[in-house]
Order: structure tokens, then C-alpha cells, then sequence
């Protein structure tokens, strides 16, 4: 809705305002943008139903935000939104309830005499006069050739620090200077075509000065633009010194002007990390002294800490120490805190049976046996649910688990953060148990060999070329390197959900992976495939069949099969990156092995099929029993 009028001008999906366009990213409606504005301005009057229970991801964000100095989250809330208010555009279910939006860019350019102006100027008129067809809001300018519609002028002004700004029109065609004739001129904008990049000139009507806007563009442009304000314009900031980062043109619609920054847990029956979490943020000052078996004993004794007997002595412990070391030590950043919401997944999901719950089901499958060369458990997850948060974003450097220290958070808030959007979505999955015995034999082998090595030096040259001068501390080329256990488990799970989606008829898009690999320390052998998708394709019980003994033995076989050869061979089997290269893949490429970025959990990075399938006639480097290769 438009955040002076009320008016509704677009609808979006909640997972489209997590991964897509959410808190301070540009969102292009039919006839202009808008700019997503911060928490502070989103409104849950008159609604009651919007909180997401899941203790284990709220602990996480809490943990991850204490990098950033922020208070405490006390809750996980989806997108406001009231039934009615889509029947009903006019009653009172629609009326200022939703996600607030102002116009953005704020700079207007009319279709039919190119005048350039803002959107305060006075020059263009809001129209949306019927509230069942927001698709038609749109800026008309009020000219001599009628009520033309008036689009967004596409330029603005980004930094590395995560700020926006419009792009200086005004102070740009007259080189920094103001306009010899009046203090708000007004412009002209022109687009002149060809094919020499960006064509468009800026003209002030007044003086007759005239400048294109390719004199902006690339390193020299730079030079052309003035600094960084500052600005924040989805929480209406601005530094009050500036900015020491360097402003660069972008065009409105890029890519790279906003990346999500992101947590997912997935919901945990009772006992399995679920309710531990929501305990110790409930009840931290009474049980923050729990220690010991005996400090257990002696305060589950007392009547009114009763409830302390649902919990497993030795697993409350634990928790209370880890929270403490966690607050003690120095803040985890998100990726982090991410893997750190794998442990109690992998041991729900590898661990004895639970009760089946509306949230999480279990139920074992019988492994094949010729696949039990290969896996030592297979399980049907026939329902699950996975909560995601959002916990800031940044601009022109993704977020990255690889270098986290690279990307420069931004607020979602200007107050101190006491929730954040959240969703969630229902989906089923198929969980694989690689023998734990095969997989210590395969990397105890494989660690040192030259293909694993080739990975760990590219690794290392990939983490030093992305190296961002901001960076001062210490830097450690190796930080966050998978490992060999991660790179196996990483390509099957890859060459299974390719085969799903090309024989099983699901989108591959609908799918998304989790590997559970660990560390040295506690190495694991898990792969979760499943489908936590808002759509009827999540639950529809087709991938839980598919873990029938007679479908995952056909089904791993195509994989491996498949993954023998490629179209692109020998460019792809014999791909593997050498100094000087810096790419995070082997043999593996768009035909064999990659998939959709939202279905992979790296990026499509640490894959290689030359540890699966044997690609230049050694066998004895790959993890795939003899018995089941092609």
C-alpha cells in the first residue's frame, strides 16, 4: 500500500519478502517502484494471529544479532495480513493493513515530453482509483499532450555500506554547481538508443546545459559523483557526516541491490532442541545455575520448577553451558549460527523415531540392498516445517558463508530490534545416511590427494582475491572451508535432485537440500532433500514415495549413471581448478550438476563428480561402492 494514501498497489507472497524483496529493497510494480520501508512503520492493528512460534530459530537470530549490538528478540511475526482484505479491498480488513511501501525511485520522467521531476514537485499525479485493481496505480504528468503516465527515472546511488540514495540530477548537469538561472530547475530527460551501454542525457531546461549519464558510469564515472550521503530510505536516515564508502551508479533494477540475510530452522519434536530453547528464553534467570546433575535435582525438587522434569538432565546442561559460553565469548556470525541449527536437526533426524507431531513425522524405510553398500539409513520425513527469518541485508556484497566479513549489514529498523519478519512453510523430505565407515575410509584417502588439494588451494585463493579492503583484523585464507566429507555429500545430494526433478516430474526449483556434514570434531553423513516450498507441490506426497526401496534404488542409480558423463565432457571431467583458477567446482557444470540457486544451500560451489564416478578410469578415488557404479 502507499504509505501516504493507504492505498493498495501490489500484493506479494510472504517468502517473496524474504528472499526476493523484502525491508528496504526496490519492489517494480506495472507503472513504478517502491521501496520496501523499515519495521518501525509496519502495522499489526486489529491483528492477533501473526506470531511464528519456533524456539530454536529466535534463539538464533538473538544470537547472531548480538554481533550487531541489539537488544532482544522476543518474536518471530509474518507479514501483516487480515482475511478479508483481498475480497474486500474497500472494508475494513484492507484498510491500512500491509506492507508499507513509498514511492521509489523518487524522481519521475513524463513518457511524452521527458520532463524530469520529483515526485513532490508537483508536476505528476497519483491516480488508483479502483482499489480491486492496484495493478493500475500509476504517476500521470499533466501536460499539453494530455495525462501521459510518468515511469521511475531508473538511476540511484548505492554503496558498500548497505546505503541508497537518488541519483543528484540536478547537481550532476551542472557539474556540482547550482543553476545559474533558478534554484529548481527543470530537467529534461532523453534516451538516444544505440548500443554503447547507457544512453541517456539529463538537459536543464533553464540554462540549456546538457550532460549524459555515461559520464557516471564504470571506475572513471566515479569520480563524477558525489559522495555517499548516507541515507538510509527505508528507515528515513541519513549519517550525519556522510559516508566514506564510494557512491556507484546502478540502475534500479540490479540484481545486487539487495541480498537478503537469512536464518531457517526446521521445527523439532519435543525433547530434540525444540522446547530447550523457548526454556532457557523463558526461564534464563532461574535456570541459568543449572551446572550439574545435582543443581538439576535439587531445583526440579521444588514445586514450582516442576517442569523441569519433561527435560533430560544431561541435554539441559549442556544447553545452559552452551548459552553461557555463546554470551561469554565473541558473537557468531550468522553463517555460524546457521550450521550450529544443523546439530539438533541431524540428531532428530538420525536418532530414534519420535512421536509424529502436525510439525514433524518420521518414518524408517528399508534400505536395498544393493544400496546398503552405500547408505546406511533412509528415512521418509512425511511432514516437516521450516521457519525462516530475516535479520538485515545488505547491498553489492552478497552475504557470504564463505566471507562473512565482506558484506556490511543493514538494519531493519531504526529502534532496537524486538522482532523480525519471519515465515514459514509445510513440506515433506527424504533423508539419506551415507555409511559412516565409508565415508572415514573416502576422506582419510582422499584429504591428501591432489584433486582435493587442487580444491583446498582454490579455496584459499578464491577467499584472498574476495578479500575486501575493509577487512583490517586477521584474515584466514582457509576460514569456512567445507572439507572433503562436505564436497561428496554435496554432489550426491546435487545429482539426486536432478534426477527427481527431470524423472519425477517435480520442479527442481520446489526442492532444496540441507547436508549435514559437520566438522572434524563431529563429523556427520546426512543429506535432507525435501520440499518446503508456499505451493500445493510441497505436500503432496510424491518425494516421500520416492523413498520407497524400489524407487531410491532405480533413482540412485540414474543419478550415478547420469553422472558418469556430460554433454560437455571432456571440458567438464577434466575441469579442476588450478593456480591461478579461484572457482569452487571440479567437474561439474549448468548440464551435469548445477541447480537452481534457490534450491542449493552453497551457491552451487564445492561440487565435484570425479569423487562419485570414476571420470578418468580411477577407481580408487571415489566414494560409490564398486557394486553401484555404471
Amino acid at each position: 500500500m502507499s504509505s501516504n494514501a493507504n492505498r493498495r498497489v501490489g500484493a506479494v507472497r510472504p517468502s517473496h519478502l524474504m528472499f526476493t524483496a523484502g525491508v528496504g529493497s526496490l519492489v517494480d510494480l506495472p507503472n513504478f517502484s517502491v521501496l520496501i520501508k523499515g519495521l518501525d512503520s509496519w502495522s499489526y492493528s486489529g491483528i492477533t494471529e501473526y506470531d511464528i512460534d519456533e524456539p530454536r530459530l529466535r534463539s538464533a537470530v538473538n544470537r547472531s544479532l548480538q554481533l550487531y549490538g541489539h537488544g532482544q528478540v522476543e518474536q518471530l511475526r509474518s507479514a501483516p495480513w487480515l482475511q478479508g482484505g483481498d475480497s474486500d479491498p474497500k472494508g475494513w480488513a484492507a484498510q491500512g493493513v500491509g506492507v508499507p511501501v513509498t514511492p521509489f525511485p523518487q524522481w519521475l520522467r513524463c513518457t511524452a515530453c521527458n520532463v524530469l521531476a520529483a515526485v513532490d514537485s508537483g508536476e505528476f499525479v497519483f491516480i488508483n482509483a479502483n482499489p480491486r485493481t492496484p495493478h493500475e496505480a500509476k504517476f500521470v504528468h499533466d501536460c499539453k499532450r494530455g495525462k501521459p503516465l510518468a515511469v521511475a527515472a531508473r538511476f540511484t546511488l548505492v554503496c558498500t555500506a548497505g546505503h541508497l540514495d537518488e541519483f543528484p540530477y540536478t547537481v550532476y548537469v551542472h557539474h556540482g554547481q547550482p543553476c545559474p538561472k533558478t534554484p529548481r530547475p527543470k530537467l529534461r530527460m532523453k534516451d538516444h538508443g544505440g548500443n554503447q551501454a547507457a544512453n541517456v542525457s539529463i538537459e536543464c531546461v533553464a540554462c540549456g546545459v546538457k550532460r549524459n549519464i555515461r559520464e557516471a558510469m564504470g571506475e572513471r564515472g566515479r569520480r563524477n559523483l558525489p559522495s555517499c550521503r548516507g541515507r538510509h530510505p527505508h528507515l528515513g536516515t541519513y549519517r550525519q557526516n556522510g559516508c566514506t564508502e564510494d557512491a556507484v551508479l546502478m540502475v534500479a533494477g540490479a540484481s545486487n541491490q539487495w541480498f537478503p540475510l537469512t536464518l531457517s530452522a526446521l521445527a523439532l519434536p519435543k525433547g530434540q532442541g525444540g522446547d530447550i530453547e523457548k526454556l532457557l528464553d523463558d526461564h534464563w534467570p532461574e535456570v541459568q545455575g543449572i551446572e550439574s546433575r545435582d543443581s538439576y535435582r535439587l531445583l526440579s525438587a521444588i514445586p514450582a520448577f516442576n517442569y523441569l522434569k519433561e527435560f533430560d538432565a544431561d541435554t539441559l546442561i549442556e544447553a545452559v553451558a552452551a548459552r553461557k559460553a555463546g554470551a561469554d565469548g565473541a558473537a557468531p556470525s550468522a553463517p555460524e549460527v546457521q550450521a550450529d541449527l544443523f546439530g539438533p536437526e541431524w540428531d532428530a533426524l538420525s536418532g530414534p523415531i519420535p512421536q509424529p507431531s502436525d510439525d514433524f513425522a518420521l518414518r524408517p524405510v528399508g534400505v536395498p540392498v544393493p544400496l546398503d553398500e552405500l547408505f546406511s539409513d533412509v528415512r521418509q520425513v512425511e511432514r516437516l516445517r521450516e521457519a525462516r527469518a530475516l535479520i538485515g541485508f545488505t547491498r553489492l556484497d552478497a552475504p557470504d558463508p564463505e566471507s562473512p566479513e565482506i558484506a556490511t549489514r543493514v538494519d531493519l529498523s531504526r529502534a532496537a530490534q524486538t522482532w523480525v519478519p519471519a515465515s514459514e512453510v509445510r513440506g515433506e523430505g527424504v533423508f539419506l545416511r551415507v555409511r559412516d565407515d565409508l565415508m572415514a575410509d573416502w576422506v582419510s584417502r582422499m584429504e591428501t590427494s591432489p584433486q582435493m588439494t587442487a580444491h583446498r588451494e582454490a579455496f584459499g585463493r578464491f577467499r584472498g582475491n574476495r578479500k575486501s579492503d575493509r577487512k583490517s583484523s586477521d584474515f584466514d585464507p582457509l576460514y569456512g572451508w567445507a572439507g572433503a566429507r562436505y564436497i561428496a555429500l554435496h554432489t550426491l545430494s546435487h545429482l539426486l535432485i536432478r534426477t527427481i526433478a527431470l524423472e519425477c516430474g517435480y520442479n527442481s526449483a520446489s526442492l532444496a537440500e540441507r547436508i549435514y556434514a559437520g566438522d572434524d570434531s563431529n563429523p556427520r553423513t546426512g543429506i535432507l532433500i525435501y520440499t518446503a516450498v508456499p505451493d500445493s507441490e510441497g505436500t503432496l506426497g510424491g518425494l516421500v514415495s520416492l523413498a520407497e526401496e524400489r524407487e531410491l534404488d532405480r533413482i540412485v542409480r540414474r543419478a550415478l549413471t547420469d553422472a558418469s558423463h556430460c554433454s560437455a565432457d571432456p571440458l567438464c571431467s577434466e575441469r579442476l581448478p588450478r593456480d591461478p583458477a579461484d572457482f569452487l567446482h571440479g567437474a561439474a557444470c549448468h548440464v551435469c550438476l548445477f541447480v537452481s540457486e534457490t534450491t542449493c544451500e552453497r551457491g552451487n560451489r564445492f561440487l565435484d563428480r570425479r569423487f562419485l564416478v570414476p571420470l578418468t578410469g580411477d577407481k580408487g578415488q571415489v566414494l560409490t561402492p564398486v557394486g553401484l557404479l555404471p
